[in-house]
């Protein structure tokens, strides 16, 4: 077999990438795996796991591009106008699961979620604009998304269980 070159493997890599995200937003974390990116990319498991040998390394490599995502539902221009922009995030699915991801990662013991920085990229750019009424403004409004996960997550596990 003749090897690749490192521009074949950079886009191999983009694409798995690029698919992550989508998973990430739309079946979440949890439920993309190896499996469903090999069936979504036609790239072998085998091949994914080469360049992505742990889960969680799929984190790593688009935490940026997960924290501009959230960020772009956001309205800095007024603390109103971010807690109003805040309200529309929790009812836009995809903007919902980077909430999602975030609290199912402080559970985590894995090395590497301890640098995963997309809501402090949040944070920093409400600080940017806002100063500490910027800062307390983001705290509170993940505090509040966490209940509602919570509740969201309760009603949930109650259908499913009736």
């Amino acid at each position: 077999m003749a090897k690749r070159s490192r521009v074949e493997t950079e886009l191999t890599v983009n694409q798995i990438l690029d698919e992550a995200f989508k998973q990430i937003l739309t079946i979440g974390f949890e439920a993309m795996s190896y499996t469903t990116l090999s069936a979504a990319t036609g790239v072998s498991r085998t091949g994914i796991s080469h360049h992505f040998p742990r889960k969680t390394e799929f984190l790593v490599r688009l935490d940026q591009r997960i924290g501009a995502f959230f960020i772009e539902g956001l309205d800095f221009t007024s603390i109103t106008a971010l807690e109003r922009s805040w309200a529309d995030v929790m009812r836009h699915p995809e903007r919902k699961a980077v909430l999602q991801l975030f609290f199912c990662l402080c559970a985590s013991t894995d090395e590497n979620m301890k640098t995963f920085k997309s809501l402090d990229i949040v944070r920093e750019a409400a600080v940017s604009h806002f100063a500490e009424v910027g800062c307390q403004c983001v705290e509170q409004l993940i505090g509040n998304s966490a209940l509602v996960l919570l509740q969201d997550g309760q009603l949930h596990q109650e259908q499913a269980t009736h």
